[in-house]
């Protein structure tokens, strides 16, 4: 029997936090058609669409730090998050189905880029959600001790209104250092 999961990651463009990944093994019975890109789904529907993927689905997420991406670059800790949730599966999966144009490097997996995968693949579709709501709950609960700089509303992209926190505030422990405009500032206020 043939077992595919969907791999995707969220929070790449984001100028704090970690990187989610989400690999997901959809269960027969699950609803596909359900299944969009999480880009293209309001929070509430997503937040019950990721509580009903994890009801009928194996599921895992794999995150990589502010650390790591800072060290390696946002592709490279892009693709371990990937590994990382792609290695905590309870089941070996037949293919990996990943949104984009490179899979993490893992011996002896069936891994398979799709560009666009998010838009095409269910099982991706589904990693997507599970991911992109993950990180945006994470997101909020840092906006709580990080007052000022609104990341409950710009989950930590570089909006105006973040922007313009950055420059009353600076730059907190969360934010990625390598990333413009980050890296132009020196000091860390938290």
């Amino acid at each position: 029997m043939k077992i595919i999961a969907g791999v995707d990651e969220v929070g790449r463009g984001s100028l704090i936090g970690p990187v989610y990944a989400a690999a997901v093994i959809l269960n027969k019975n699950i609803d596909k058609k359900l299944l969009k890109d999480s880009k293209t789904i309001s929070k509430i529907k997503r937040e019950l669409l990721s509580n009903y993927i994890k009801k009928n689905s194996i599921w895992v997420i794999g995150k990589a730090s502010v650390k790591e991406i800072d060290k390696i670059n946002i592709l490279q800790a892009s693709l371990l998050a990937m590994k990382r949730a792609i290695k905590k599966l309870k089941k070996k999966p037949t293919q990996i189905l990943i949104d984009g144009n490179k899979v993490p490097d893992i011996k002896n997996y069936n891994l398979k880029a799709i560009i666009k995968g998010d838009k095409k693949i269910p099982s991706i579709s589904a990693a997507s959600i599970i991911a992109k709501v993950a990180r945006d709950k994470f997101i909020t609960s840092l906006a709580k001790t990080n007052k000022g700089y609104h990341w409950d509303q710009n989950f930590g992209y570089g909006t105006k209104q973040h922007l313009k926190a950055i420059k009353k505030l600076g730059i907190s422990k969360h934010h990625r250092k390598t990333f413009s405009p980050i890296n132009n500032y020196k000091t860390h206020n938290i």
